[in-house]
């Protein structure tokens, strides 16, 4: 389960994808299925979450990885990449964005 904390020293990696009302929840499906069957497996992952905006247009997930090197690995996994293909064909656009944590507030 992730964990948002300042002293956090991983990889954060929040995706936004662009959906129609129509396609959002076979995205989702597409996603959780990717999520428990792929991403969740491979050697540094910490945990993480998919959001779905109210009007149905935008998909966001967040993950929390050791360090970047394994974020991209899990990339590179043949079975993810043939996973991320047929989510991406679905979306209208999509945006997979590196972060750190700079301050929590809770």
């Amino acid at each position: 389960m992730p964990r948002i904390t300042p002293d956090f020293d991983g990889q954060t990696v929040i995706t936004t994808f662009e959906v129609t009302p129509g396609t959002a929840h076979d995205v989702l499906d597409l996603l959780t299925e990717a999520w428990a069957q792929v991403i969740s497996r491979q050697a540094g992952c910490l945990g993480g979450a998919i959001h779905l905006n109210d009007a149905q247009t935008r998909i966001a997930t967040y993950s929390q990885w050791r360090d970047r090197r394994d974020y991209q690995a899990m990339l590179r996994d043949p079975e993810m990449r043939r996973r991320n293909r047929e989510i991406h064909g679905m979306c209208k656009s999509f945006e997979p964005v590196m972060y750190e944590v700079q301050s929590v507030h809770p």
